[in-house]
């Protein structure tokens, strides 16, 4: 190295180390989480010119078109209320107020909107630019284009409205751009003329000759007073008297720092945060942000929706929103920040980061050394001595000298000098991806195969390499560790964890069998322990236990690429979804319990982080001030663990519709919906403007759900299957950081039903089955009473026929028996008479069992065939004993037609009984038996006789049962029994039976068929 080299390398390094001035690193507006919505994206219509969120959490955007309400993902137009309107629909300025009302600042006068009302107030005309509220609650404005000499500053006390002019002691008459109130009451005016200091009892003027002299102005432009009483001042023209001046006891003086002169500015609006930052907007100029003596500019190259800045303003969680001339624009802290080209690194190539004692921190780059010292990068190439371009890994040995691996050799840095590291045959060392330092302070290095060479490990003693270890061509050690004892740990390509002690290998665990299980990373803890990062978890080893912390234990995803503990103990990890912290409390209960489960802080995307994989070692270092810092193989990534900023504000929670098939309903309580309601969308939202993509919510329909429901991010609730009812729907919500507004949003809302729907209906349908069932029971009651009286009656009435029976044939054949027998015992001497007697009983008797049999039978069938009723009849009159002299005639009359059986077995027995009365009681001559088929049905049995006893005709003699058992079977079809008797004439028996019972087939016509078929059909069922 030459000594101009040496010269120039100690004068970098003091330049180093002598700027020790105090900026924050996060001093960079590109290292804050930038958005922006423009006009042109359709967010909203007309050029935006003011900003404000009210106590309800929304942010409302005031453009030259309307008013527009924000909630972090949609943008919604305001409507007016029926019959009100705003003085202008331009909107110049807005606020909100403490008492959650909205100010709207017209371009033709003022308005109040709070609780869906809308206030105006005639008196307060011209353009309102600016409006603030003092701690009173008054609310104060100022404006332009004013007619006459009125007061340019107005205040408004509920429903009263005093201006102030000249009169009044405020010196700017002729207008007002902006208006801001100090600590101490004053209104500090930015008048189109002067900047005006008033109170109502004093008032002072500043710049008045300054902006009277100059034409073409518009005056101060934009005010801003900080805690330390310094007041800012933005001119819109450039020049020494112009562009942004600070006002210190009266004296105003343009403000240059680094970075930005003041004088230069066309400054349109100015804003103090309240981390003292100042933002200045221009007119065509972007962003300068000013911070402990350093300003920082921000513009449409950058990503600015504008260049032409209107309005800034920031909201309860901190975030920074910027209205310009084409949209608006959110500026927000990142936990993750990032370095990279853009804040002076040399590239965006960087493998490997160093932290030194010395609270420096080295960045190994593409074409260079980036050194990071107290805010300010250094950079350090070749022609500073650096032997080569491309820095892979890095290490600072106990002495504080720095190893580099540069290109493929090995370099040391000491004393402003870089000395190479050559093996013993002079030979390059090869790429140097990973280095450690033993507990001897040999120096052991990594490096892949360079010339067909295979990778290797190296031992450096003294600037010397002592010792050359070969690996297989797919091996070798991704990364290194020194042991605290002896030895050193190596992490190996192919996959496991080895300890290199005493000129040997000693494998200590596998993490598998291929590449992808390589152990990328190592971290040796004070106790022993080991740990190693894996595209598979996070392994630990401590002696013979062995144990992986992935996504069954509650890492959001198993691909780790580097570790390291902060001054805490707790373990950060770079993986594949952004930085993962885990407090050591969680790491000491997971390593006593493996399979339980750790709490854990992820910092994403929307954190800033920017995860990858690098080839070179360190990946992650600790500086002195406790901050990490990550390298990505693209640029660096630093968390500052001692100052994680957490939104501990819990979002405010807002149903905003209620849509219910396609029709909207206002979200009021109590809302009522129409009966037969099937689609049900109720929109909601969360006001966190800090990540509205990390927002996630809960829902809980009470009536329906039985549980919280989980949408994640969806701020839409959808039923349809709501029956009528009454409903309470309660959501919920957290912010990026996980805090809930355990309160939320609730709303009561019910379905009316139709009227088949209602209670009384119901109670009704109720009463009816009730009744119903009743009837249908008492109809079954009386169904099996009619039946069970049907089965008595049939039992009594088959009982009554096997008595008509019995009487009218077997008992009369036995009477009949009995008289002869008597009559042959009253001669039992003569043997003829006897001989005849017992011959008429073995007759009679033979004709008893005949009749029993035929009893029997009739139970199972007719007694008779179809058509033989009258030769059955005339058979019975000529059966048995004949009295002698009698003469016997049968005649049937009419066409002979088929017979119900009942019909034909019933008139069988009435004849079968007249018959043998006539037979047994007349003493008549002759006995005729006439049958006659007509419209009915007819028997004659009719005699010559004695007649009957009158008596007798009606109830029969006692204890003989013909007559009455005659009776009963006319009755039982439905015929109509005749006796007519006297002692002159005889007996005439008749029945006389409707055909339509009696004939089967009373016609021959097909009309007639039909018909008998349906009588038929009919008689089936007959109670006959």
């Amino acid at each position: 190295m030459t000594i101009s080299h040496s010269i120039r390398l100690c004068f970098l390094m003091f330049w180093v180390s002598c700027t020790a001035w105090a900026a924050d690193p996060g001093r960079y507006l590109s290292q804050y989480a930038h958005s922006s919505w423009t006009i042109q994206d359709g967010s909203f219509s007309g050029i935006p010119f003011a900003i404000t969120q009210t106590k309800d959490g929304y942010l409302w955007i005031g453009t030259e078109s309307g008013l527009v309400r924000f909630d972090g993902v949609r943008f919604v137009p305001w409507v007016e209320p029926e019959g009100k309107h705003l003085p202008q629909p331009s909107i110049y300025s807005l606020l909100g107020a403490t008492d959650g009302s909205l100010w709207i600042g017209t371009g033709h006068g003022i308005a109040r909107w709070a609780n869906g009302e809308l206030t105006t107030y005639a008196s307060v005309v011209g353009r309102v630019n600016s409006i603030q509220e003092d701690d009173s609650g008054t609310i104060w404005m100022v404006r332009t284009r004013l007619s006459g000499q009125i007061g340019v500053l107005c205040g408004i006390k509920g429903s009263k409205v005093q201006c102030y002019g000249p009169s009044d002691g405020l010196p700017c008459a002729n207008g007002a751009n902006d208006l801001t109130l100090d600590q101490r009451g004053n209104h500090w005016i930015g008048g189109s003329e002067a900047l005006c200091c008033w109170r109502p009892d004093s008032s002072s003027t500043y710049l008045q000759n300054d902006l009277k002299t100059t034409a073409g102005l518009i005056g101060v432009s934009a005010v801003a007073i900080g805690d330390d009483g310094v007041v800012w001042l933005g001119i819109p023209r450039a020049g020494k008297k112009f562009g942004l001046r600070r006002l210190i006891d009266g004296v105003a003086t343009s403000y240059a720092v680094r970075g930005m002169d003041g004088a230069t500015l066309s400054v349109n609006s100015l804003f103090l945060d309240r981390n003292k930052a100042l933002w200045v907007g221009t007119v065509g100029q972007g962003i300068y942000r000013v911070y402990n003596g350093e300003a920082d500019h921000f513009g449409s190259s950058d990503g600015l929706s504008s260049d032409a800045v209107q309005h800034f303003y920031q909201d309860k969680e901190g975030d920074v929103w910027v209205v310009t001339s084409k949209g608006i624009d959110r500026f927000r802290n990142l936990p993750a920040k990032t370095f990279s080209l853009r804040e002076g690194l040399t590239a965006d190539s960087v493998g490997s980061v160093l932290a030194t004692r010395d609270g420096a921190l080295w960045i190994g780059n593409q074409g260079g050394l980036d050194i990071l010292r107290h805010g300010t990068f250094a950079k350090m190439s070749s022609h500073d001595g650096l032997p080569g371009q491309d820095v892979t890994a890095l290490l600072e040995d106990h002495g504080g000298r720095v190893w580099i691996g540069v290109d493929g050799s090995l370099a040391v840095y000491d004393h402003y000098r870089f000395r190479l590291v050559k093996r013993e045959d002079g030979g390059a060392v090869g790429v140097i991806v990973a280095m450690a330092e033993d507990a001897a302070h040999d120096i052991w290095a990594s490096y892949t195969g360079v010339a067909g060479n295979p990778p290797g490990l190296l031992r450096i003693r003294d600037l010397k390499v002592i010792e050359n270890i070969s690996f297989p061509p797919d091996g070798g050690a991704l990364t290194l560790a020194s042991d605290h004892e002896t030895g050193i740990w190596l992490g190996l390509r192919n996959g496991g964890v080895e300890r290199y002690r005493g000129g040997h290998f000693e494998s200590v665990a596998k993490s598998g069998d291929g590449p992808e299980d390589a152990v990328a990373n190592l971290l040796v803890d004070p106790d022993g322990s080991l740990w190693g990062a894996t595209d598979h978890g996070l392994i630990w080893w401590k002696g013979d236990r062995a144990a992986t912390l992935n996504s069954r234990n509650g890492l959001p995803c198993d691909s780790v690429y580097s570790l390291i503990r902060d001054n805490l103990g707790s373990l950060w990890l770079s993986t594949r979804c952004g930085f993962i912290t885990i407090p050591a409390s969680e790491v000491s209960r997971w390593q006593e319990q493996p399979e339980g489960a750790v709490k854990i802080r992820l910092f994403d995307m929307f954190d800033g982080a920017q995860t990858a994989h690098t080839s070179f070692h360190p990946s992650v270092s600790r500086t002195v001030d406790a901050r990490l810092w990550f390298a990505n193989d693209s640029f660096v990534q630093m968390i500052d663990p001692s100052h994680l900023e957490t939104n501990n504000l819990p979002p405010p929670v807002h149903i905003e519709q209620v849509m219910a098939d396609r029709k909207n309903y206002s979200p009021t309580d109590e809302a009522r919906l129409p009966a037969l309601t099937r689609d049900l969308e109720i929109d909601y939202t969360a006001l966190s403007f800090v990540v509205p993509g990390k927002v996630r919510f809960r829902y809980k329909l009470e009536g329906r759900d039985t549980d919280w429901q989980e949408p994640g991010t969806r701020r839409q609730a959808l039923y349809s299957d709501l029956r009528p009812g009454k409903y309470r729907f309660q959501v919920i919500a957290c912010n990026n950081d996980g805090v809930w507004n355990e309160e939320g949003a609730v709303l009561n809302f019910s379905i009316a039903p139709m009227w088949y729907q209602t209670a009384w209906f119901r109670i009704l349908c109720l009463a009816s089955i009730m009744v119903i069932g009743w009837i249908l029971y008492r109809i079954r009651v009386r169904q099996v009473a009619k039946a069970i009286g049907a089965r008595f009656d049939e039992r009594l009435a088959e009982r009554t026929r096997m008595a008509r029976e019995l009487h009218d044939t077997f008992l009369q054949t036995i009477q009949g028996s009995k008289f002869v027998v008597d009559d042959g015992l009253e001669e039992p001497l003569n043997a003829e008479k006897m001989h005849r007697a017992l011959g008429q009983v073995s007759g009679w008797l033979d004709q008893a069992i005949q009749e029993g049999r035929a009893a029997l039978n009739s139970l199972r069938s007719s007694t008779t065939l179809k058509n033989e009723l009258a030769p059955a009849l005339r058979r019975v009159a000529e059966s048995g004993v004949v009295p002698e002299g009698m003469t016997i005639s049968a005649s049937v009359i009419g066409d002979a037609r088929e017979l119900h059986p009942i019909v034909r077995d019933e008139l069988y027995r009435i004849g079968h009984q007249a018959i043998q009365n006539a037979k047994a009681h007349s003493h008549g001559r002759s006995l005729e038996i006439a049958l006659i088929y007509g419209h009915d049905l007819t028997l004659h049995v009719r005699d010559n006789g004695v007649g009957i006893d009158p008596g007798y005709v009606m109830s029969g003699r006692e204890d003989h049962h013909g007559l009455q058992g005659m009776r009963e079977r006319a009755t039982r079809i439905q015929g109509q029994l005749t006796i007519l008797s006297s002692a002159e004439s005889g007996t005439d028996i008749s029945v006389v039976v409707p055909g339509r019972l009696s004939f089967l087939y009373p016609g021959t016509g097909i009309f007639s068929r039909i018909r008998n078929l349906y009588r038929r059909a009919i008689r089936n069922h007959d109670p006959l």
